[in-house]
């Protein structure tokens, strides 16, 4: 049985709580109405879980929640609120609450919110206690995270926590800079959870047509005249599996609160359709931004943010690990002489020194390109400084595109693309898709 104090100044509240708990046979309710004993209640591992009312006299819920943290009370809290007051919750998960709850509380959801703040609190004692001496071969699911190459201890106590992470079902946020290998992560975390048989679904957010990208991931209600079929979405591809969303970011605010709406109920409902539907998904989100830094706070929900700041894992860029260059370099080298049939020995001291010198600002994912380019060059049975791009040699940064969802293409590729997309709006009519584009019917030939 677990201990947890209800704190609420209502007593019909209070009343019911104590009796809903204690039939659940889960829970060994205590309940408090005068929250000034609080914090003398709480000092010391007395309960496993506090459900704690916001609005109180004397001391509310957010001087509760400031005063355990100024004391390192680590005793998880689920907050209780009369009102939708996303700031307060926001304030109330920043000082270390798990979730909020609005008035009057489901059931059903009230227990399943606080078996995950029981499952989370275990995680991070857990994570909290492993020791700072690691191997590989102390993970037991060690074959899941097989395709990353590494002697880092960093990475290795990564490995861990993500495996620890992976054992429960809660949703996770994977950060790190581009090329780091975030989605490899994530299905590292899908083989190493007890979702393994189920799917893993991987797709990128699209910043650029939210309706698409809603239909595309939510699927589509069919319409009144028959034209649009009913069609699925991948998070339903996704049921009883991961589901793996790059580029969290990119999202709209809209599409930020349906999503949350996924992770808190596991509920969603299709692209024009009112109809709610029920989801068994685990939900793993990523992006190349600290989303916790201030830019970025009227761009991305931060109810949202505080509910994947939970469980989140930042992977270091490759110049935090550059012990780890060697083993990357000999493991792309024997890919790529697969691939070229070429027998090569290795490289020249001169070469790895070049790399070892050069930043990586496209981590893991560059040295890939650098080493093929460097292979396919090769004249030689060891590779030499000369294979390498000038740019590393002069001690350059090539040039960077500043958002990384930003894909440099062909301006004939772009043109063809949207003379395509259009000839598709207009059903195929030449004639109407050169009125709309500005141009002749004749330059529409070839397309």
């Amino acid at each position: 049985m677990k201990k947890i104090l209800v704190v609420d100044d209502d007593t019909a509240v209070t009343n019911y709580l104590l009796v809903f708990l204690m039939q659940s046979g889960i829970f060994e309710p205590t309940v408090l109405n005068d929250s000034g004993k609080v914090i003398d209640l709480i000092s010391g591992d007395a309960f496993d879980i506090i459900l704690l009312d916001m609005d109180m006299p004397v001391v509310s819920g957010m001087d509760i929640l400031n005063a355990m943290h100024e004391k390192d009370i680590q005793t998880p809290v689920v907050v209780l609120t009369g009102v939708s007051d996303v700031d307060l919750a926001v304030k109330a998960m920043k000082l270390g609450a798990f979730d909020y709850l609005i008035k009057p509380v489901d059931d059903d959801k009230l227990l399943e919110v606080l078996d995950n703040a029981l499952e989370h609190s275990v995680l991070n004692k857990t994570i909290g206690e492993l020791p700072s001496s690691l191997s590989r071969d102390d993970l037991t699911h060690s074959d899941a995270f097989a395709l990353f190459q590494t002697q880092d201890p960093g990475m290795i106590r990564l490995f861990h926590q993500a495996e620890n992470i992976a054992s429960s079902d809660l949703s996770i946020f994977i950060w790190g800079e581009s090329g780091t290998g975030k989605e490899a992560l994530a299905r590292a975390i899908h083989r190493a959870s007890p979702r393994l048989e189920g799917p893993f679904v991987a797709l990128e957010a699209d910043s650029q047509n939210a309706e698409r990208f809603s239909a595309f991931f939510f699927g589509q209600a069919p319409d009144y005249s028959g034209h649009r079929a009913e069609a699925k979405g991948l998070l339903e591809e996704a049921d009883q599996g991961t589901i793996f969303l790059n580029s969290v970011d990119a999202l709209t605010l809209p599409m930020q609160v349906r999503l949350k709406r996924v992770i808190q109920r596991g509920e969603y409902y299709r692209e024009s359709s009112a109809r709610v539907r029920k989801i068994d998904v685990r939900m793993i989100v990523s992006s190349t931004l600290d989303l916790t830094q201030p830019q970025y706070r009227d761009k991305f929900s931060q109810d949202l943010l505080y509910h994947l700041m939970i469980n989140s894992i930042r992977i270091p860029p490759l110049r935090e690990r550059i012990g780890d260059l060697p083993l990357l370099s000999e493991q792309f080298l024997r890919e790529e002489m697969e691939k070229c049939d070429k027998e090569i020995t290795g490289f020249s001291d001169e070469f790895m020194e070049f790399l070892r010198q050069y930043s990586f600002p496209d981590n893991v994912r560059e040295l890939q390109t650098i080493i093929a380019g460097a292979v396919a060059k090769a004249e030689t049975e060891v590779i030499t400084a000369e294979s390498l791009p000038r740019y590393i040699i002069e001690g350059k940064e090539p040039v960077r595109i500043v958002d990384s969802r930003f894909v440099a293409r062909k301006l004939e590729d772009v043109i063809r693309e949207h003379i395509q997309k259009t000839l598709r709006e207009c059903g195929g009519d030449k004639d109407l898709a050169a009125e709309v584009l500005g141009v002749t019917r004749d330059q529409l030939e070839g397309y």
